[in-house]
């Protein structure tokens, strides 16, 4: 899984149509992720151009820690409108 969606970097570079995908999941404690968002040219590319550190709340009877994260990442602005692919 992963999210699609065109974005400008805060070092200013633009993708069209980038590939987004959560990567090296943890847990804090019991109801805690972190995670870090690794963003690529495209779903074939080797290296990404960027990655982010993010963290949200985990339900621990709810879907796997991945999904919880790219279901967080959707509820954000900077996510609005983001494709699932």
């Amino acid at each position: 899984m992963a999210l699609q969606k065109t974005v400008t970097t805060t070092h200013g570079l633009s993708a069209s149509n980038a590939y987004h995908r959560v990567e090296n999941v943890s847990l804090q404690g019991k109801n805690v992720i972190k995670f870090d968002l690794c963003s690529y040219a495209s779903s074939s590319s080797e290296s990404s151009f960027d990655v982010s550190d993010y963290g949200c709340s985990y339900d621990i009877d709810g879907s796997n820690p991945i999904q919880q994260a790219y279901e967080y990442l959707k509820t954000l602005p900077e996510f609005s409108g983001a494709t699932d692919v």
